[in-house]
C-alpha cells in the first residue's frame, strides 16, 4: 500500500520508496518474469563466456580483447545492478525500498552506464590506433597503458556519480515516493522531491553532457578519422578488412547509445503516453547492451567465434596430441535388456517430483494467504527440487531409454557442478526452514518483524551465493587432473566422489577440498539443524498446556520429515561408500538414485498431506468448477477429494514395483527381497491405516482386528453389489457422497493386500 511518507531534519526515520512494475498488468507479472529472466541469464552466460574464453586464450591476449573484457565486467555490473529489485517486484510482489538501498542501486546503475560510455570511447581509440598507426599499436597500447585507461575509466564514472546520492539524501521526501520503474534512477528520485531540487538538476544535466555527451563526441571524431585513413587505402580489399574490424564496435555503440537517445526522448516529450512505455524503454536501456555486446562479440569476431567453439566443441583433438577424455554413464550392471520396464518407475518419480513441485509453487503464488515466510522458504525448497531433478533428468532417461552412456567431460563436469550445487542449497534451505519454525516457535510476537520480505529475500540470495561459490572451484580442480581415455562411471550421472576416482593423477588437492565443501556445507548446516530443535524443543516444553506444546510441535512435522528424507539417503550413500564396497554394483546405484530422487518426491506429498493450508488450498483448486458436471469430471472430483491418498499409495506402489523387477531379473538378492517383503507385509497395513483413516474409524479397527482381514473373496463380492447399488438411478451428487465413504476402505484393503503378494511373490 502506497503511504506518505515525510522526511525533515527533525524526523529520523529513513523514506520508503515504492517501485513499480507494470501498471494494470500485476497479475501477469509473474509470466512477464520469464522473458527478463531469460535477458539475465542470456546477459550473464554471455558475458561470462566471453571472459572465460579470453582469459584461457593466449592468443587473444591484445588490447582490443582487454577491452572487451571490461566491457563485459561492465555489462555484468550492469546487469547485476537492477536484477535484485526486477525479479522481487516481478516474483514476490516486493516493492518497498529502503533510501539508502535506492540511492547505492542508483549510484551502481549511472556509474556502470558511465562506465560503458568510457569503454566504447576507449574501444574506439584502440581501432583508431590500430588502423592509423598499426606500426605503433603494441608500443602505445601496453598492458600498463590499458591499465591506466581502465582505471581513469573507472575513477571519473565514480567520481561524477558519487554526489549524487549525497545530494539526494539532503531532501525532504513528502510525496506518496512511488518510483516510476522497478529500479532506482536519479530523475525518478529527484522527481519526489518537495524540496528545490535545482542543484541536482542542474549537476545531473552536467554530468550527462560531461561523460555521455563528450564521450559520444570523440567516438564520432575518432570514426571521422578512421574513415578519413581507410579511404586513403589503395586497395579495396584492404579498406574492407580495415573497416570490417570496426563493425562489432560499431554495432555496441548503436546498442547503448541508441537506447539512450531514445528513453531521453520519449522522457522528454512522451509524457502523454502510457506508463508502460515509459518503463519499457528504460528496461531496454538497461537491460539491452549487456545482452547483445556479448552475441555481437560472439557472431562479428572470428577469434572470439574460433575460441568459442575450441572452448566448448566436442572435438577429440587437442593440440594435435593428447585426447579428450571418454566418460560411459552406468545404469544398473546386468539389467541392460531391462532397461525399458526400469524406466517406467523412474519416469513416474521423476513426472511426480515435478507434477507435485510445481503444484506447490502454483498453490503458493495464486494464494495471496500463503505469501508468508513459511511458504516463501518451501517455495524456494520446490524450486531446489525442481533444479535437481531436471539436472538428472537427461543423462538417465539416455540411458535407460536410448542406452546412450557416452557424455562429453565437459557436460559431465556442469551436471556434476549443479547437482551439488542443488544439494548445497537443499540443505541450506532446510535450515533456512529451521530457523523459521525457531523464531515462530520462540519469538511468535516478533515473527512478521523479524522475518521480513527483504530479510528472506537476502537468505535467498545468501544460500544461493554460498552454495555457487563452494562448488564453482572443484570444476576447476577437476579440469586440471589427467584421466583415462575412456572412463567409467559408477552412475547415470556425474558425482565428484565419481569422476575423482578415475583420475589417474594426484587427487589429494579436489579430494581435500571436497571433504571440505562437505563439512562447512551439509555438515555445519546438519549441526545448526540440531541445534535449532534443540532450542525449539526446550521452548515447547517451557509451555504449560499440553494441547499448545502439541500443536507447537505439529507445526514442525513437515520439516522434520523434510529433514530426515534429504539426510537419510546422504548418510546411506556415504555408508554404502565407505563399508559397502563387496556389496553389488546395484545397491550402490540404487542408493545414489534414491539419495537423488526420493527428496524431490517425497516432500510435495509430505507438505500437501501434512500442511493442512497447503492441503485446502489444493482441495480447493481441484473442486473449483461447480458447473454442468460431466461424469469423467464427477470422477476426477471424487478422487482429487483423496489426492493425499492418492499421491502416498502410487509412491508405495513405484517402490514396489522397482524392487520387483529387481528380484525378478536379479536372482542373487533373492534373500533381501524376502526380508523386503515379510517386512511391508507386517509394517505397511498399520502405518497407512494413520494415514488413510480417521481417529474414530482407527478405533473400531484397533478393536475390530478380523474385519481388516477378510476374506478376499468377501471383499469383491461386497464392493461389486456396492457398485451396483451406487450406479442405480438416482443424484448424481448421491452417488457421488456413496463413493466417497468408501475410499479409505479401498485405500486401506491396497496397503493390506499389496504387501501380502508381494510377499508371496518373493517366496
Amino acid at each position: 500500500m502506497l503511504t506518505m511518507l515525510a522526511w525533515n531534519s527533525s524526523d529520523v526515520t529513513e523514506p520508503m520508496f515504492i517501485l513499480k512494475g507494470f501498471p494494470g498488468l500485476e497479475d501477469i507479472h509473474s509470466w512477464l518474469s520469464v522473458p527478463f529472466c531469460l535477458a539475465y541469464l542470456v546477459a550473464f552466460i554471455g558475458n561470462v563466456t566471453i571472459l572465460s574464453v579470453i582469459w584461457v586464450e593466449p592468443s587473444l591476449h591484445q588490447p582490443m580483447y582487454y577491452f572487451l573484457s571490461i566491457l563485459a565486467l561492465t555489462d555484468l555490473g550492469m546487469s547485476m545492478s537492477t536484477l535484485p529489485t526486477m525479479l522481487t517486484v516481478l516474483w514476490l510482489d516486493v516493492r518497498e525500498i529502503h533510501a539508502s538501498a535506492c540511492y547505492a542501486q542508483l549510484f551502481f546503475i549511472h556509474t556502470f552506464t558511465f562506465l560503458e560510455s568510457s569503454v566504447l570511447l576507449a574501444m574506439a581509440f584502440d581501432r583508431f590506433v590500430a588502423i592509423c598507426r598499426p606500426l605503433h599499436y603494441s608500443t602505445i597500447l601496453t598492458n600498463s597503458a590499458i591499465g591506466k585507461i581502465a582505471m581513469a575509466c573507472l575513477l571519473r564514472s565514480m567520481g561524477v556519480v558519487l554526489p549524487t546520492p549525497l545530494l539526494l539524501r539532503r531532501y525532504h521526501y513528502c510525496h506518496i515516493n512511488a518510483l516510476s520503474h522497478a529500479f532506482c534512477l536519479h530523475q525518478d528520485v529527484l522527481r519526489l522531491s518537495c524540496s528545490s531540487a535545482r542543484v541536482n538538476s542542474v549537476y545531473g544535466l552536467c554530468v550527462v553532457i560531461a561523460t555521455l555527451g563528450v564521450d559520444s563526441v570523440f567516438i564520432l571524431i575518432s570514426y571521422a578519422l578512421i574513415l578519413n585513413a581507410v579511404l586513403s587505402i589503395a586497395s579495396r580489399e584492404e579498406r574492407l578488412k580495415a573497416l570490417n574490424t570496426c563493425v562489432s564496435h560499431i554495432c555496441v555503440v548503436l546498442i547503448f547509445f541508441v537506447p539512450v537517445i531514445g528513453v531521453s526522448m520519449v522522457h522528454r516529450f512522451g509524457k502523454h503516453l502510457s506508463p508502460i512505455v515509459h518503463i519499457l524503454m528504460a528496461d531496454i536501456y538497461l537491460l539491452l547492451p549487456p545482452v547483445l555486446n556479448p552475441v555481437v562479440y560472439s557472431v562479428r569476431t572470428k577469434q572470439i567465434r574460433l575460441g568459442i567453439l575450441r572452448k566448448f566443441s566436442t572435438m577429440s583433438v587437442i593440440n594435435d596430441s593428447t585426447l579428450y577424455p571418454r566418460f560411459l554413464l552406468t545404469g544398473f550392471p546386468g539389467l541392460e535388456t531391462r532397461y525399458g520396464l526400469i524406466s517406467i518407475p523412474i519416469f513416474l518419480v521423476y513426472a511426480t517430483s515435478i507434477a507435485g513441485n510445481i503444484t506447490i509453487l502454483f498453490i503458493i503464488r495464486t494464494e495471496s494467504s500463503l505469501h508468508q515466510p513459511m511458504y516463501y522458504f518451501l517455495s524456494m525448497l520446490a524450486l531446489t527440487d525442481l533444479g535437481l531433478s531436471t539436472t538428472t533428468l537427461p543423462t538417465m532417461f539416455s540411458v535407460f531409454w536410448f542406452q546412450a552412456r557416452e557424455i562429453p567431460f565437459n557436460a559431465c563436469l556442469v551436471q556434476m557442478y549443479f547437482i551439488h550445487v542443488f544439494s548445497i542449497i537443499e540443505s541450506a534451505v532446510l535450515l533456512a526452514m529451521a530457523f523459521d519454525r525457531f523464531v515462530a516457535i520462540r519469538e511468535p510476537l516478533r515473527y512478521a518483524t523479524i522475518l521480513t520480505n527483504s530479510v528472506i529475500v537476502g537468505i535467498g540470495l545468501a544460500i544461493a551465493g554460498r552454495a555457487l561459490a563452494l562448488v564453482f572451484p572443484a570444476s576447476f580442480l577437476l579440469k586440471r587432473l589427467q584421466y583415462r581415455v575412456i572412463n567409467i562411471l559408477s552412475y547415470p550421472f556425474c558425482l565428484h566422489q565419481d569422476l575423482i576416482k578415475t583420475t589417474v593423477s594426484s587427487r589429494w588437492v579436489s579430494s581435500i577440498y571436497g571433504l571440505m565443501v562437505v563439512i562447512f556445507s551439509m555438515g555445519l548446516d546438519s549441526l545448526l539443524l540440531l541445534l535449532s530443535y534443540i532450542l525449539i524443543l526446550g521452548t515447547v516444553l517451557s509451555i504449560a498446556s499440553k494441547a499448545e506444546r502439541i500443536k507447537a510441535l505439529n507445526t514442525c512435522i513437515s520439516h522434520i520429515c523434510a529433514v530426515l528424507t534429504f539426510y537419510t539417503p546422504m548418510i546411506g550413500l556415504s555408508m554404502i561408500r565407505r563399508y559397502g564396497q563387496n556389496a553389488s554394483p546395484i545397491v550402490h546405484v540404487l542408493m545414489a538414485n534414491v539419495y537423488l530422487l526420493v527428496p524431490p518426491l517425497m516432500n510435495p506429498i509430505v507438505y500437501s498431506v501434512k500442511t493442512k493450508q497447503i492441503r485446502d488450498r489444493i482441495l480447493r483448486k481441484l473442486k473449483k468448477p461447480k458447473f454442468c458436471l460431466t461424469s469423467q469430471d464427477a470422477w476426477l472430483i471424487a478422487l482429487s477429494t483423496r489426492a493425499s491418498h492418492v499421491a502416498v499409495l502410487c509412491g508405495f506402489c513405484i517402490t514396489i514395483f522397482f524392487f520387483f523387477l529387481i528380484h525378478w531379473f536379479q536372482h542373487n538378492i533373492m534373500h533381501c527381497m524376502h526380508i523386503l517383503g515379510a517386512n511391508l507385509y507386517f509394517d505397511i497395513p498399520p502405518s497407512f491405516d494413520h494415514i488413510i483413516y480417521d481417529d474414530a474409524l482407527l478405533k473400531t479397527l484397533s478393536t475390530c482386528g478380523s474385519v481388516c482381514h477378510c476374506d478376499t473373496e468377501a471383499i469383491v463380492i461386497s464392493y461389486v453389489q456396492i457398485l451396483c447399488a451406487v450406479f442405480q438411478p438416482s443424484s448424481q451428487d448421491a452417488w457421488l457422497k456413496a463413493l466417497s465413504t468408501c475410499d479409505s476402505r479401498v485405500c486401506g484393503m491396497l496397503a493390506f493386500y499389496a504387501p501380502a503378494f508381494f510377499s508371496v511373490m518373493t517366496h
